[in-house]
Parts: structure tokens; sequence; C-alpha cells
């Protein structure tokens, strides 16, 4: 499946980053995705617009299906840029300009038809009129949903991005000052304090930048516009109840495109799954409450399923000849089993639990360095299903906690395909009778199966590493 037919995610980063992840350098699941607006800055919104596709119910990613965040640079203070008034990239009849134009014309009418269903939910008629009142359809958010961003960087820049000096700073910062409230929440979820700070610097630089859109205004555009409007009303419906509930105030919601807000990026849907009051205030402001904010991500990942005690997983080396059709997340096999196959623990030490299931990740094939994810990576990937995005939460947090930078060097020499040149690589794959998709451009687990047994036909390592060497072969050259 490409990714941009990746479910929707329920939460999402706000920055949208100038270039965008190389989909060649990392695997990334079917799942949700996490839109950003422009002038938000959080990471996933950098997945996002690189990988598309919306999460389980639970998760915190953007809905769309286009995805967010997993960016870093600081968010911009221009003015938000104009409609540019074309049909939407993904070709959806509700996202041609006509149709966007015909429903933003019946925008007042859409809001209003939406009162008996906030009425159901235990909105107040008052309060639904105040919190509707002067909004306007957003049309710069069609041309954010349905965008097919030039994708120019690999993971290892990615990462660079995200895990740097200054981040690593500031996390150290926030975990000294608020140790009090990370003590508490790691003694009653069991969730490690250093993975909720990860998240929290990684989301949203440590609340710089958290997305500057109205969420009541943007989920009521996407309600009423486009071609994700059930989704969105559940969205819009569901800010208007916290805002009706008293959590937050209509000035703390403001966020990415797609409606997630917040240091660590919830969308209203995954707040009221999750949010928790943690300081026992009466409100649960995952906004300016550390006490809260901190709680509430723990929630989230243990309900997720994170495992106390347990780290994401380990970076491993692989023996000479490693068979990399192992190399897949439905081929899960205990560490042990794993030693068996040659992988030792990089920089020698010892697995502290040999029994543990993990699978084994090679984002960049032969050349980098290689992964066994554990539960506890799966969980992260719940709150964004990016491999690249829960692989810089689990070092980012290793970091934190004290830990040592990757062992083994990335390929930091090879070219990144432009999207063209993936598109030509699917076509070729296709041709060849390996890619049985439809060519987007955009890589997923078809696109990696087919490279590998295109590899072992030419008796090449099938680690399915979209490489220009790969891409030669496949012309014939």
């Amino acid at each position: 499946m490409g990714l941009a037919e990746r479910a929707m995610t329920k939460r999402t980063g706000a920055i949208l980053i100038a270039a965008a992840l190389l989909c060649s350098s990392l695997v990334l699941v079917a799942g949700p995705a996490r839109a950003q607006s422009q002038g938000s800055s959080g990471v996933s919104n950098f997945l996002g617009n690189i990988f598309s596709a919306p999460k389980n119910s639970q998760s915190n990613s953007q809905p769309d299906g286009t995805t967010p965040q997993q960016q870093a640079a600081p968010a911009t203070s221009s003015s938000p840029l104009p409609w540019t008034g074309e049909d939407g990239a993904s070709g959806h009849p509700l996202m041609t300009a006509g149709a966007i134009r015909q429903a933003a014309a019946n925008f007042q009418n859409c809001v209003a038809s939406m009162w008996p269903d906030a009425a159901r939910r235990g909105i107040t008629q008052p309060n639904f009129e105040r919190f509707t009142a002067g909004l306007s359809p957003d049309l710069r958010i069609m041309d954010l949903m349905d965008s097919q961003p030039e994708f120019t960087k690999a993971i290892w820049e990615y990462l660079d991005i995200l895990v740097n000096d200054n981040r690593l700073a500031k996390g150290r910062e926030i975990l000294a000052k608020y140790k009090p409230q990370f003590d508490a929440v790691e003694k009653a979820y069991g969730v490690d304090r250093y993975a909720i700070a990860s998240i929290w610097g990684i989301e949203s630089n440590y609340s710089t930048q958290m997305g500057d859109r109205n969420v009541v205004n943007s989920t009521a555009t996407l309600a009423c516009i486009g071609r994700r409007q059930a989704y969105f009303k559940d969205e819009f419906l569901t800010a208007l109840e916290i805002l009706n509930r008293g959590d937050l105030r209509p000035e703390q919601m403001r966020g990415s495109w797609a409606g997630a807000f917040g240091p660590t990026q919830f969308m209203p849907t995954a707040f009221k799954r999750f949010a928790v009051d943690g300081d026992g205030d009466g409100r649960r402001d995952v906004v300016d409450n550390a006490s809260d904010l901190i709680a509430s991500t723990a929630n989230n990942l243990k309900k997720d399923g994170w495992q106390a005690g347990k780290t994401w997983g380990y970076e491993v080396v692989l023996p000479q000849g490693f068979n990399f059709m192992l190399a897949d997340r439905s081929k899960a096999m205990s560490i042990a089993q794993w030693q068996q196959q040659g992988l030792i623990r990089a920089g020698g030490r010892p697995f502290p639990d040999s029994t543990e299931k993990a699978y084994l990740l090679a984002p960049a094939g032969t050349q980098g360095p290689a992964f066994l994810m554990l539960q506890n990576f799966r969980t992260i990937m719940k709150y964004n299903p990016a491999e690249a995005y829960a692989l810089a939460i689990g070092h980012f947090a290793d970091r934190l906690r004290g830990g040592p930078p990757f062992v083994q060097p990335w390929p930091r020499q090879e070219r990144v395909l432009s999207r063209s040149e993936r598109l030509e690589l699917q076509q070729l794959l296709a041709q060849r009778g390996f890619y049985k998709g439809t060519p987007d451009g955009q890589f997923g687990g078809q696109t990696r199966e087919a490279l590998r047994s295109f590899q072992v036909s030419i008796g090449a390592p099938a680690d399915g590493f979209a490489s220009a060497d790969v891409l030669e072969r496949l012309r014939g050259r």
C-alpha cells in the first residue's frame, strides 16, 4: 500500500519542514497520518506531509491521509497563504475546485446543521453559538490536505534534525524542571519519563512550535469541505465538547491545520480518550499545565500497550551474508532466535532478556544500522505510524537518558531519489511483474517487497532499500 493510502491519524505535529523525508530511507506502516499547517512545527507534520495516512482511533496522528509533523524547523510568523484555487492532487470528487467552492458557499449552513449532534453530546446552545460565532472556511487547508511534496531527506537527515544537541539540552532542562511531575506519572502509569519527554520535544520542540491555526475553525472547515468530512465532523464536535466542559479555553486550542494541538499534539478525539487531570484541579489542560500534559501523554502510551520497565529496541550488528528477507515486521522472533541468526547487540553489550519478541528493522539496508524492535516500539508507532518517527522518539529518549549515538554509520553518500525517480522505480518493478500496486512515487511495504523480489532475481542482497544503484539496475544499465 502506498503512503498516500494509509489511514488517518488522530494526533499531529505542528510544522511543515521545508524538505520532507525520503520515503525509501524508512519503513512506514499503514495507519493514519498527520497533516500540518505551514505555520506549525511538530514532527508528525513533517512525516505527515511526507507520508499520508490515518492512524487507528487510538493514535495521535492526524487524519486525512496525509501525515504530520516530523519536523523541527521554527514556526513561521508570516500571514497564511491563500488557497490556490486548484483541484486537489488526490483526484477525489470533493477535492475539485468547483466542489470546494460550492461547499465553502454553504459553510455557515453546514456548521449550523451540526447543532443537533452537538446537543446530543451535551453542548449547550449558548456555548455552541459562542464557539462557532465568526467561523469561516480556511480553504488553504484544502491545499495542505492534498499536497504532494517532493521528498528530499533521508532518514539519517531526519534524525539529525530531530535528535540534536540543542533539543537534548532543552529536554534535560524539562526533565529537571518537572521532576516531581515525571516522578508521579512514572509511578502511576509505568511509562518511561524519557519517552514522554522525547515526544514532547519532537512534537513541539518543547512547546515552542505547536501550530497557530484555530482548531475549531480548522476542524469545522474540514467537517464541511473536502474528502474527510465524516472524520472531521467528529473532531469538530469533540473540540466543542472540550470547550463546553471547560478543560481548555478557546485561545488555547490552536494547532495544526488538521486540528492537533498542545505540546504533544492531541487531536480532539485523542484528547477525549486519553486526557487526564494530573493535578486534581478539575480541568484537563494538556496545553499549559505540565502535570496534565505529562500524565495524559503517559496515559495514551499506557493504553496503547506500553510495557513498564522495558525499552523500545536495540541497535544490532548483522552478520555477513545475512538474509534480509527476515527484516520484516511480520517476522518477529525471540531475541535468542535472532542471536542464533548471528545478530549481536551494537557495542557488544548483552541483551537484558533473550525471551523478548522483536522484529528487525534495517531502514538503510545493508549499508546502515539495524535494529531489533520490541513492543514499546510498536506502541510508539500507535502515536504516529511511521517507523522513522518511532525510531527518532526511541533514540531521543535513550540520548536523554545518557545513552550514546548509534554505533554504526548511515550511508550518507547515498543520493536521495526524487519523486519522479521513485515513480519510475515502481513503474519498472511493475513492468517486470514484481509490483502489483498503482505506482504513486510513495513507498510502503508493497514497494519494499517488490524491490526485495527484484534483488533476489539479480543475486543482490534483498534489503529492499531503494538506492540509485538499484534504480539503474532496473533500467538495465
